[in-house]
């Protein structure tokens, strides 16, 4: 069903109406009725810029032809442990990364939760230098790998990356020299040689 538009007033309504309006007063005779007052032009509304980007053209398949955007990652573990200087003796320390020099002992943090492995840790090193033990081994595991990581990756193995720096902390540092990736033999990528300083 359509709708009909206005239909306008009769002659008698309009007669009507025209009564009405003579006999009606104004509650605001100070206002200008809107057909007095003087007719302004309307300001246009502000004009939006929107700076677009500037895209080059390429074609599907093509290779990049600058370099690639720089990252902020974080350095890997032997980057990181390979930045400080050598502490230990040169002879010894080439010996060590040869896997040559067989560890004292050694502590297992598989299993544990980070608040269990960083007490345990703390406490073998500092009973170990209290022995007056050089080496020890320390085995944090490589890290479970994920399934599916999603959006956002999560970095594996959180003993690994933290326990240098609890060795590196003001509780254990006293106690400690040099730390340094373990040997294939001796767990590799998952354990840490920490060589401990001499009780003086």
């Amino acid at each position: 069903m359509s709708r009909r538009g206005p239909r306008g007033l009769s002659p008698e309504e309009q007669a009507l109406w025209e009564k009405v309006k003579e006999r009606t007063a104004a509650l605001h005779p100070e206002r200008q009725k809107p057909e007095n007052r003087p007719y302004t032009t309307p300001k246009p509304p502000p004009v939006r810029e929107n700076p677009r980007v500037h895209i080059p053209q390429f074609r599907i398949g093509e290779q990049r032809s600058d370099t690639a955007m720089p990252n902020n990652l974080a350095a890997s573990l032997p980057a990181t442990l390979g930045t400080p200087p050598i502490r230990m003796d040169q002879k010894q320390h080439t010996r060590l990364k040869r896997g040559k020099l067989t560890p004292e002992a050694r502590i297992d943090l598989h299993g544990m939760t980070l608040d269990q492995a960083h007490g345990a840790l703390n406490g073998f090193i500092l009973d170990a230098h209290a022995q007056g033990r050089r080496l020890v081994l320390v085995i944090t595991g490589k890290g479970k790998q994920h399934r599916d990581d999603g959006p956002i990756p999560v970095r594996r193995g959180a003993l690994k990356h933290l326990v240098p720096q609890w060795l590196n902390g003001p509780g254990l540092s006293q106690a400690v020299l040099q730390i340094s990736e373990a040997h294939q033999k001796h767990g590799g990528s998952g354990a840490y040689y920490v060589y401990l300083r001499r009780i003086r």
